[in-house]
């Protein structure tokens, strides 16, 4: 092959192939290690970025690492080649407990929605790498972690949504304790 049109192939290669809108193929250009530095370069920006940033109650918060304070229940946020997410994890191992988590958040759905200006996804008891939880998420799509071009929308995109994030459980997070009693 010329080494033009092996370039060129190389190139095609890194794209995303859908046939038939079923098979979605992204050959990584990255190593697992590479990945890793990446993600690890990415979040202690992040951590950095938002560390002078006070909780909704005034106090020092690790944003990154953020601790809601209820067993089972997590703050998460992803960012890989396609998209971001933020979303409150409800992991209880016992559905019914989930549930009643899930249900309890529900009577503040649109308390979520006015501190966060925008309407998030509800899904309850969904597989995820295997294990079912209930989420509580938004999405911001195109964007790519492994590209430093798009860490300013990342940043931004979860910097907002995350401290909106904590002035909703600040208000809420006082009854989540009772749920399961």
């Amino acid at each position: 092959m010329r080494p033009v049109y092996a370039k060129a192939f190389q190139h095609l290669l890194t794209l995303s192939i859908v046939g038939n809108g079923i098979i979605n193929l992204i050959l990584s250009m990255y190593s697992k290690q590479q990945v890793s530095q990446i993600r690890h370069e990415f979040w202690t920006a992040f951590g950095q970025y938002m560390a002078p940033v006070p909780s909704a109650e005034g106090e020092k918060i690790n944003w990154v690492n953020y601790k809601t304070g209820v067993k089972h229940i997590y703050f998460k946020m992803e960012a890989d080649q396609q998209f971001a997410s933020i979303e409150i994890a409800l992991t209880h191992p016992a559905l019914d407990s989930q549930k009643l988590y899930f249900d309890h958040l529900l009577q503040f759905k649109n308390l979520l929605h006015d501190t966060q200006d925008e309407e998030w996804m509800w899904a309850l008891h969904v597989t995820v790498d295997g294990k079912v939880m209930s989420r509580i998420f938004t999405e911001l799509a195109s964007a790519n972690i492994f590209n430093t071009e798009h860490w300013p929308a990342l940043i931004s995109f979860f910097k907002q949504r995350l401290i909106k994030l904590d002035t909703f459980w600040s208000q809420v997070k006082h009854g989540m304790d009772v749920v399961e009693r």
